[in-house]
């Protein structure tokens, strides 16, 4: 049968380079339904809240502010060891249309547990929205996705094998979802340690969550407390900072003064 070949655009090339460089991270899957009734209720009562991308991007982050190992991955070279970055780096997974072409390209997000929600939330949206050559993470794989396939080899490995490298580029979280498309669970790959994923709020109020990870780095008993504390962290810190950020954003009432 006659088909018709299309060439593979730019953002489709850089996604067959990261499935390339993460099937051989030997994850290891745990979900898990969060109960986030305190965080919902803070969450309706702003007339402008932040996506729950950015939500679950700061609760992991302060989650792994607590706890070195959600801050740690493996690394091959020079020898085989683990590397623990200072603060988080998270990857979102952005899904865009380009050219037509429906697409994902991860934004990147430093210290999120150390920033206002409002801006991770604005990083994120910043990212959905504004043109492909205007946000530098983009900008750079698009870049480094040019080059011939040897070399993007060498660059990929050398991205993805020594710590220093692997924490630039790539961090220690990929958040991701499905759940503006409707109910979901995914299973995605990236080249490690943690991969994020969540669903819909369902009218219990709870959410599904999946954690990814490198089972060369930890085991299923510290994802099972890490979920544990990120339920916490979402119904405490987090639907803390969303009704401070809702009194801050309210207008205060003018008081008379007499004469």
């Amino acid at each position: 049968m006659r088909g018709t070949v299309r060439k593979i655009s730019l953002p489709r090339r850089f996604l067959a380079d990261l499935m390339h460089a993460s099937i051989s991270v030997p994850f290891v899957s745990l979900r898990r339904t969060l109960h986030i009734r305190q965080l919902i209720e803070a969450r309706e009562m702003m007339a402008q809240p932040p996506g729950f991308a950015a939500i679950f991007v700061k609760a992991f982050c302060l989650v792994a502010k607590e706890e070195p190992v959600l801050r740690t991955l493996y690394a091959k070279w020079p020898w085989p060891h683990f590397y623990e970055l200072p603060r988080s780096v998270a990857a979102v997974a952005i899904a865009r249309v380009e050219d037509g072409e429906d697409c994902v390209l991860p934004q990147k997000v430093t210290a999120a547990e150390e920033l206002p929600l409002t801006e991770v939330d604005a990083l994120i949206r910043h990212a959905k929205d504004a043109p492909v050559n205007e946000v530098p993470a983009f900008r750079k794989i698009l870049m480094t996705t040019r080059f011939p396939l040897p070399l993007r080899r060498l660059i990929w490995l050398i991205g993805t094998n020594f710590g220093r490298q692997h924490a630039n580029y790539f961090g220690n979280v990929a958040v991701t979802s499905v759940a503006a498309y409707g109910a979901g669970e995914l299973h995605a790959l990236s080249p490690g340690p943690y991969i994020l994923s969540y669903g819909v709020v369902g009218s219990d109020q709870g959410i599904d969550v999946v954690i990814r990870w490198d089972h060369r780095v930890t085991d299923a008993a510290l994802i099972a407390k890490a979920l544990t504390r990120l339920e916490q962290v979402l119904n405490t810190e987090i639907a803390a900072e969303l009704r401070a950020q809702r009194l801050q954003s309210e207008p205060q009432p003018v008081r008379a003064v007499a004469t």
